[in-house]
């Protein structure tokens, strides 16, 4: 049974539905096309209007856990309930609908299919407005005989924003003890008269009817009053309201007091009949009872009334009007607490003032009628049935709801507990306790006195400033207790309403709790995780990080902060914060890396905090962290964080395009007869189309100095020049130029070459690309050698030197004479050129001075042109003088002289002899 092959469909009442305030609700939802068993389970939830996006759970039909703490009361005490009408069928009940009951609900079903197939839920919106249904009548006691004609009028009136029909009608109670009242005649919501069944010949006839009269007034007329009609007559309206399935319903009804009627036979017959105005009351409380005597011209009459209570009597009033009351009756009447009077000959009554339980019980009246006042023959007598008479303690109807909407909260939320008092009829006080985790006793927090005076307890008077706690009178009956700002876990635990009712000297006290969780959110395994989908960037090319935060509380209802840090490569030793991210959504960038503002993108989901990086450069190479930072709800995000984690580093390595610069490395030789110019060749075998090129030359000396280069010149991308230390003097710039002679060849031109110039020349080619932020190198090549070698001619004189080697010393600050003697004379056509070296530790001779055969010197260190002069007393006299001598100018120096000879007049100077001078080996002495 209850087997289905269809898609399950939930269904629930149509809305939205309008419901007033303190009415009792119900709401249907079936299902249909379900599989399993016949008896399926219903569940209802509701989306308040404050959180539309969270589920509050109510009632479940399978699951007593399933409420949440605000409504465990309510379902506990069936205030809340679900009424099974079918295996698959039900109605929600709300017995005493309340302003917070209104929202969003949701019916669902769990699933007994053998897959899931169709809808498991259904929503419908419930609103609460007010009661404005108003309905009044001026209780009477009326007397009438048989035939007269009786009218009553009733007041009714309703002020509610959304369209409502009336409807009003009459109802007759005949006897005291009747509980089920007849219906005299209504005017339905729909504006159509119908009378009761026992008054429908006499509607027929006209002797029953009911007119409006003006706005709110409506009039019932009787004609021709019965026997039958007498007894308690009363006005019920009701307020009606369209649902959106086009049914009606009431949504509010009440009731006026109650008229007595009394209908005096026109025979000698005598009735006696007694009303109460209310006989259900409180201790303190007034009670009036009326004893009507029912007889023709009972105005002429005379009548003997005795009050009974529980048969015993109280009070006799006899056709005198005398009064005699009982012994204990007689003390509270000196006292004002009792009255009997006579309030006209059909009209006796009883009224006791502060009444208490001792007046519990059933009261009679009974009436003896007599000829004569002073006659003790009775002509007749009657008693009058018997009212039951209920006196409640005080407090006794007092009832108490305790709840809160924020049973689980963070530190730093607010704790918003209700306490709902009905039933009240006198003053009441109110108190809060709260009893933390784990701790006694019970600590007050807050108190409100009947006048409304607040006061807090020991523990909280320092929270007790502007907007740290709040106790309030929401309305006649319900107090909250607010704390906006909880602390830490000690803030939750049980929160006790203690609430105490004060009527004439006495106190009737009863209590409710509630428990509250408050979760400290450092204790709470706050985690960050940063991953990448990829770790190696191509340089232009996009990343993304994601940080992805876990822990075991909502991080959607607590305010939540990111930063992002980085730590550049090559590594500083410290992170630098790149940019935070308020929990308000407000970015502020950091200062130490501004080149990430205008390319980096932030998003954030539910749990996860995402950067992305636009055409990444070398510049964002380094290591990448995220922290997460979480906050009090109330608080500000100054100071301290209520909890913080710090992620994994992940590295991020920008990859430059890969360089596909090939540089020829073949090794080749260049002959120079001395005094030419050499132009040495790089040539680029292949590179990219739009790359630049910086070219460095370099040059290594022949043995037997070491193989250590020495750079003569760079041509950066940009042509710009810059000289090796050897190379920087003027003279040498000069001589040593780097020229491109066309897209892929380059030279390097030696002017004037001459055997100083001796040795393996080579270039080293960079690879330079413009990228998104400069310019970048992708790598570099190195060309083959290029020998420098000297060829003198092949029938040439050989120059004489002096070969003896020299050991001087001399103290610093003295000068140095170096001897370089030519033996021999020179040629008259040629010209003389000499160099002096130095050597160095490396082996490598390092030139000093150049006597050109021009006539000009070179000075290759600018540092030493004060100190060196060539002196030339002789023609072949190239002896050098050092001034100053210093503890640097100690090592072997030699000199090297060259012949050169003009072949004829106009044409270039050639090398034609050379010859190298002994080593001096100079020692400095200290002064």
């Amino acid at each position: 049974a209850g087997l289905s092959t269809g898609q399950r469909v939930v269904t629930v009442q149509k809305g939205p539905l309008y419901r007033v305030r303190g009415s009792h609700v119900t709401l249907w939802c079936k299902v249909s096309g379900y599989q399993g068993p016949a008896e399926q389970n219903f569940q209802w939830s509701i989306y308040l209007p404050s959180a539309p996006e969270r589920e509050v759970q109510i009632v479940s039909t399978v699951d007593p856990s399933f409420p949440y703490a605000i409504y465990t009361q309510r379902v506990r005490s069936r205030g809340i309930y679900v009424e099974r009408v079918q295996g698959d069928a039900v109605l929600l009940h709300i017995t005493e609908l309340q302003d917070r009951d209104a929202g969003e609900y949701e019916c669902h079903t769990p699933n007994t299919d053998e897959r899931y197939f169709g809808s498991y839920s259904a929503k419908t919106n419930l609103s609460v407005i007010a009661d404005t249904l108003s309905v009044s009548m001026v209780p009477q006691v009326l007397t009438h005989t048989e035939g007269d004609s009786v009218e009553l009028t009733c007041e009714v009136s309703k002020s509610t924003i959304q369209h409502t029909h009336l409807s009003v009608g009459w109802y007759h109670l005949q006897g005291a003890r009747e509980s089920r009242a007849k219906e005299v005649l209504t005017l339905s919501k729909d504006f159509i008269l119908s009378p009761g069944p026992s008054y429908v010949q006499r509607f027929l006839a006209g002797d029953v009817r009911l007119n409006k009269v003006g706005n709110a007034t409506y009039k019932l007329s009787i004609g021709g009053a019965q026997l039958s009609d007498q007894g308690q007559l009363y006005c019920e309206a009701a307020e009606w309201i369209e649902d959106p399935d086009e049914t009606w319903k009431d949504i509010s009804r009440k009731q006026t007091g109650r008229t007595s009627l009394a209908v005096l036979s026109q025979g000698r017959d005598l009735s006696v009949n007694i009303t109460a105005a209310e006989s259900s009351i409180s201790e303190g409380d007034t009670l009036q009872l009326n004893c009507m005597v029912g007889a023709q011209k009972s105005s002429s009459r005379h009548f003997q009334v005795l009050w009974l209570l529980n048969g015993m009597e109280v009070a006799r009033l006899d056709p005198h009007g005398v009064l005699i009351l009982k012994e204990e009756y007689e003390e509270r009447a000196k006292l004002g607490k009792l009255r009997v009077f006579k309030q006209s000959n059909a009209v006796y009554v009883l009224t006791i003032y502060e009444v208490g339980l001792k007046d519990n019980g059933t009261y009679r009246c009974s009436v003896l009628e007599v000829k004569t006042p002073g006659d003790f023959h009775s002509i007749q007598t009657n008693l009058s049935s018997g009212i039951q008479v209920d006196v409640k303690p005080i407090g006794y109807c007092m009832r108490l709801s305790v709840s809160t909407s924020t049973p689980q909260v963070m530190a730093g939320d607010a704790l918003i507990l209700l306490c709902e008092v009905q039933g009240a009829t006198s003053p009441v006080s109110v108190q809060w306790w709260h009893l933390p985790p784990q701790h006694r006793p019970w600590v007050l927090v807050a108190t409100m006195e009947r006048d409304g005076t607040l006061s807090l307890g020991n523990a909280y008077w320092d929270r007790g400033t502007p907007g740290s706690l709040r106790l309030e009178k929401a309305s006649s009956g319900t107090f909250t207790l607010v704390i906006p700002n909880t602390l830490d876990e000690d803030d939750g635990g049980r929160y006790k309403c203690e609430v105490t009712e004060w009527s004439r000297g006495r106190s009737w006290t009863k209590e409710e709790e509630t428990a509250v969780t408050v979760s400290s959110m450092a204790g709470l395994g706050l985690h960050a995780t940063l991953r990448s989908r990829i770790v190696t960037v191509r340089y232009g090319q996009s990343f993304e990080l994601d940080c992805r935060v876990s822990a075991s509380y909502a991080l959607e209802e607590v305010p939540v902060s990111v930063r992002w840090l980085f730590q550049p490569s090559p590594s500083t030793g410290h992170y630098h914060e790149l940019v935070r991210v308020l929990p308000s959504g407000t970015v502020a960038w950091g200062a130490a890396q501004p080149h990430f503002q205008g390319k980096a993108q932030l998003t954030k989901a539910a749990t996860s905090f995402r950067l992305r990086i636009q055409t990444a450069v070398a510049a964002d190479e380094g290591m990448y962290q995220c922290e997460v930072e979480v906050w009090r709800k109330n608080a500000q995000p100054q100071g301290q964080p209520a909890a913080t984690a710090r992620s994994n580093a992940v590295g991020i390595k920008v990859v430059l395009p890969e360089s596909k610069l090939q540089v020829a490395t073949e090794e080749s030789s260049v002959e120079n007869a001395g005094g030419a110019d050499t132009a040495i060749e790089c040539r680029i075998v292949f590179a990219q189309n739009n790359s630049q090129f910086a070219v460095t030359w370099y040059v290594l000396p022949p043995p037997p100095a070491d193989a250590t280069p020495l750079q003569i010149v760079r041509a950066d991308y940009s042509s710009i020049l810059e000289y090796g230390a050897e190379f920087s003097s003027p003279v040498q710039k000069s001589r040593f130029l780097s020229q491109r002679v066309s897209s892929n060849i380059f030279w390097l031109r030696i002017l004037s070459a001459n055997p100083r110039d001796h040795g393996r020349y080579y270039c080293v080619v960079e690879e330079w690309l413009w990228l998104a932020d400069g310019w970048y190198k992708l790598g570099e090549g190195a060309s083959g050698k290029t020998a420098l070698e000297f060829r003198l001619p092949g029938e040439r004189r050989e120059l004489q030197l002096e070969k003896t080697n020299r050991s001087i010393s001399v103290r610093e600050g003295e000068e140095a004479t170096l001897h370089c003697l030519l033996q021999g004379s020179p040629l008259p056509t040629t010209h003389l050129s000499a160099t002096w070296f130095r050597q160095e530790e490396s082996g490598r001779a390092r030139p000093l001075l150049t006597l050109h055969h021009d006539g000009t010197i070179e000075y290759p260190w600018e540092s030493l042109a004060g100190r060196l002069h060539l002196r030339r007393p002789t023609t072949g006299d190239f002896s050098l003088t050092l001034c100053s001598v210093e503890e640097g100018d100690a090592g072997a120096y030699h000199c090297q002289v060259q012949e050169w000879q003009q072949q004829s007049e106009g044409k270039e100077w050639t090398l034609q002899a050379l010859a190298l001078s002994g080593y001096t080996q100079l020692t400095t002495i200290p002064p």
